[in-house]
């Protein structure tokens, strides 16, 4: 009988923008994470507590619909998420003076695809060596 094999880890793209939205999942899909992406941290909630998925990365804008924005989104995720890593973005200076959780890293936009990949990779070599 075959050993069943561990879940491939996520990566969670949450922006309200679908043109912003659709880009970062395309630039996340060319990494070994899956993505699943959603245009509210409610959603993004969501995803994060199911049990079937291993969430590596939040790839979160800062202006958010809904009651929670980026920024409290990221907080939640690094009292309950503590191994997921996080990235915020943002177009306005908003995300870069407030105070992330300490792992988490600012983008401004517009973010270079490389960065994003970067990001991505230190999160998937995180998600594994869990």
């Amino acid at each position: 009988m075959g050993q069943a094999l561990p879940p491939c880890p996520v990566a969670l793209v949450v922006e309200d923008d679908s043109a912003v939205r659709d880009l970062a999942a395309a630039v996340l899909e060319e990494t070994d994470l899956a993505v699943i992406a959603c245009e509210s941290a409610e959603a993004a909630i969501s995803v994060l507590e199911r049990t079937d998925l291993t969430v590596a990365l939040l790839f979160a804008d800062v202006r958010l619909p809904g009651r929670m924005d980026g920024i409290s989104l990221a907080r939640t995720v690094e009292s309950r998420w503590p191994d997921v890593r996080v990235i915020v973005t943002s177009g306005y200076n908003e995300g870069r003076n407030a105070r992330l959780p300490s792992g988490a890293v600012f983008m401004q936009k517009p973010w270079r695809a490389l960065d994003v990949l970067v990001q991505a990779e230190h999160a998937t070599e995180a998600a594994r060596a869990a």
